[in-house]
């Protein structure tokens, strides 16, 4: 028998991509008389809008007009959870780069060159830039949340030793290969088509009809696969799907909207910076014996999903440790800037970064290795193992995994030869650091956790499913495909997994969390499983036997079925229950088991499993220059049993690669007007080819998830990115080489701040 899933499959459209035959949005044929929208953007970070002058911009040839707040026929606010964000901007601007409108005109580039064109009358007021700023002055999208566990003033009074520090660290450009882009089609009957770039096809559909003043059923959003989305395309997608679809209304034709670089940086919302403030106290040992932390949260202008990302991040300000006597406050910061939003971690990056700093600083501190130190504070099995938000932590692998990566990257070996290494070389100095990642797997949204599915099986014996996912990407229709093929006893190739689809697949959750597989694939495995049911009955009729006896396994000859009295092809079969009239098609449903919490006291169990993973990062930095490198990475990752090892790997890698850049050379800068700075490539640098190490070696942990998950596999989009702090943890290790305490270094970790971090002379500590 020979199984799709465990093995290392193609991506489903790779042949496709290499070829440049995969289409995308902006690839798909445009109807006869589509026309272009190019955005019309504030100037000013807060402002009163007095007055929009258009008259340069309509007397362009080829412009057919524009679409203002007035030209909405719905709520002039997006339908967003926290129903604060205009769809254009109509008395108030809140940022540089906010829309006020669009131009639309024959063809793209005429839609750009007449939306700058366009002038626009201001007032400015005083705008919040800094989130410390904001802090000061109570400005909030969001009320304050605050988590505690313990008496954190009493033990940081009793502990023996006591640090006080502070870090800021910098948001991150999702820099998907495929910007935003929609394109709105006006249908029969007051019906729409959007073909939207989104990770979240049934949030646009109830955007746009919220928008146009509609019910759902009159809205379907397809999106067949994004080039990226990385949570850029969770909520931010369904701006341009409404836009366009105001634009279609007004104009009563297709119209497309698509981002040029330079206006996606300007629109859209990044991740969330984060600054902290915080007080840890621990024993000799390096064991914490209390902490108060004070997280502000960078949320720009609106709420978008800043507050369960924010909750996130106070879920994992512990990543792998146990904090006994805990206080977590959390502000979530209205500034002038974009809306930040989702991007891959969702907060829990902001939260582990913090934790691991405190880790290398309490080490430095007591003169001890820093991975003794975070071996000292691990979660236990059966004590030690209760979470600050009350959960108990059950499928902990964390000992076990940091021991194996410790032995396989010679790491008390290599830290030792770094050791005599930076004692005579005063320019270029090393460091090296192991850092966990413990990562919680579902929404915390509980209400998100479901999924359907639908399988089709054609007389042909060929199968074709549906699910609510989308495809970004990181495989996940192959995975899925995969799945059902197995299901159903069939090679993979006989599957077919198809675009998302609203008029398929309703009331969809996003494809973000990390879950996607988890979700979809255990759906679409439920929907093949009652077609498989309904063959399995109708053979062991024939064949007088229990049901249970009929087998379904791919073969030599593709697809077979046998029973006690011989064997079948899948596709005869298929044929016979047609014929007999048997249902060849079906749904699934599933929802995530055992979740649950408590949003108000952010306790429960929010949380289906935890994935787990280590990395090993040596690094080497010019101590007069602050440039810095990675020399080589150690990843010893938990996927549990992988439905797809190279796809996997693949996520792994990726992941790791994109965290690096968040903190070592994505740096965004706004000016003191608020409008951002680095808004291309040419001024905002993600990793390249030549910052991948030569030994970038990744191996999977070899255990299936211990809750039941589909096919005992682990969720693996989100946990690697954090595996990047290690990258962080061993540049503060080169800089704090020969020093003790505090190393005070802002991420990103760009030249400038390596330069201010080795200049800064043991910095004082409480």
């Amino acid at each position: 028998m020979s199984r799709a899933a465990g093995q290392s499959q193609a991506h489903e459209s790779a042949r496709a991509q290499v070829a440049g035959a995969a289409i995308y949005v902006d690839d798909i044929p445009e109807i006869r008389g589509t026309l272009h929208a190019a955005p019309i953007l504030s100037t000013v970070a807060h402002g009163r809008l007095l007055g929009i002058d258009t008259a340069a911009a309509l007397a362009l040839p080829g412009v057919r007009g524009v679409v203002l707040a007035s030209d909405i026929p719905g709520d002039p606010l997006l339908a967003s959870f926290g129903h604060d964000e205009p769809i254009f901007a109509s008395d108030t601007v809140q940022h540089v780069g906010q829309v006020l409108g669009l131009v639309v005109a024959d063809s793209v580039m005429q839609a750009r060159r007449a939306a700058r064109r366009v002038t626009c009358q201001i007032e400015p007021l005083p705008a919040l830039l800094d989130v410390r700023e904001a802090l000061k002055a109570r400005s909030f999208v969001l009320p304050p949340v605050f988590v505690r566990r313990g008496d954190a003033e009493r033990a940081l009074t009793q502990a023996p030793h006591k640090l006080t520090g502070s870090l800021d660290v910098g948001g991150q450009e999702h820099f998907y290969l495929e910007g935003q882009v929609a394109y709105a089609v006006p249908q029969e009957q007051n019906q729409w088509l959007v073909y939207s770039s989104t990770q979240h096809p049934g949030e646009v559909q109830h955007w746009v009809a919220h928008a146009l003043g509609l019910d759902q059923h009159a809205v379907r959003v397809e999106c067949r696969r994004m080039g990226g989305g990385f949570g850029g395309k969770e909520t931010q997608a369904g701006h341009l799907a409404v836009w366009s679809a105001l634009a279609a209304r007004k104009f009563r034709c297709p119209v497309k909207l698509r981002l040029d670089r330079d206006d996606d940086f300007m629109v859209t919302g990044k991740r969330h910076p984060f600054a902290y403030d915080y007080t840890v106290g621990f024993d000799d040992t390096g064991r914490l014996q209390g902490l108060k932390l004070t997280m502000a949260v960078n949320c720009g202008f609106s709420a978008d999903l800043s507050g369960p990302v924010a909750d996130r991040a106070v879920f994992h300000a512990d990543n792998a440790y146990f904090l006994e006597d805990v206080e977590i406050a959390s502000y979530r910061c209205k500034t002038n800037l974009q809306s930040h939003t989702a991007f891959r971690g969702f907060g829990g990056p902001q939260g582990m970064i913090v934790i691991e700093t405190i880790m290398g600083d309490i080490a430095r501190t007591l003169g001890l290795d820093p991975l003794a130190v975070r071996r000292r504070n691990l979660y236990g099995l059966a004590e030690r193992n209760v979470t600050h938000y009350q959960m108990t932590v059950e499928d902990n692998i964390l000992e076990p995994l940091l021991a194996q990566l410790a032995r396989t990257s010679d790491y008390t070996q290599r830290r030792a030869r770094i050791a005599a290494w930076n004692r005579q070389s005063p320019v270029i100095r090393r460091g090296i650091a192991i850092t966990p990642v413990k990562f919680g797997i579902s929404f915390t949204a509980t209400l998100f956790n479901q999924a359907g599915a639908l399988v089709h099986v054609y007389t042909d014996g060929s199968v074709q499913v549906n699910h609510g996912g989308t495809e970004m990407g990181q495989g996940l229709h192959t995975k899925v495909a995969q799945i059902v093929a197995d299901e159903l006893g069939l090679p993979l190739a006989q599957v077919l997994a198809t675009a998302s689809d609203t008029g398929k697949i309703p009331n969809a959750s996003a494809t973000a969390a990390s879950a996607g597989t988890d979700l979809n694939a255990r759906a679409a495995q439920y929907a093949a499983r009652h077609v498989r049911d309904n063959l399995a009955q109708f053979v062991a009729g024939l064949d007088g036997c229990g049901a249970g006896a009929v087998q379904f396994a791919a073969g030599a000859k593709g697809g077979e079925v046998t029973t006690p009295k011989g064997t079948r092809l899948f596709t005869d079969v298929v044929k016979l229950a047609y014929a007999n009239r048997i249902q060849l098609w079906s749904d699934g449903f599933y929802r995530t088991p055992k979740i649950h919490y408590d949003k108000t006291t952010l306790t429960g169990r929010p949380f289906y499993y935890f994935a787990y993973g280590a990395a090993c990062t040596e690094v080497a930095i010019d101590t007069l220059t602050g440039e810095s490198r990675v020399l080589k990475v150690d990843i010893l990752h938990d996927v549990g049993t992988s439905i797809n090892p190279a796809i996997d790997i693949g996520q792994i890698e990726g992941g790791f690669v994109q965290g690096m850049g968040w903190l070592t050379t994505e740096q965004l800068v706004w000016t003191d007007r608020g409008a951002l700075a680095t808004h291309a490539p040419s001024t905002y640098k993600i990793p390249a080819t030549g910052d991948i190490p030569d030994h970038f070696k990744v191996e999977l942990w070899p255990e299936p998830n211990r809750e039941d998950n589909v096919f005992g596999s682990k969720a693996v989009g989100e946990p690697p990115f954090m595996l990047a702090i290690s990258v962080y943890e061993a540049l503060r290790d080169a800089v704090g080489a020969g020093r003790q305490g505090l190393v005070r270094l802002e991420a990103p970790a760009t030249a400038e701040h390596m330069l201010r971090a080795l200049n800064e002379k043991n910095p004082t500590n409480a």
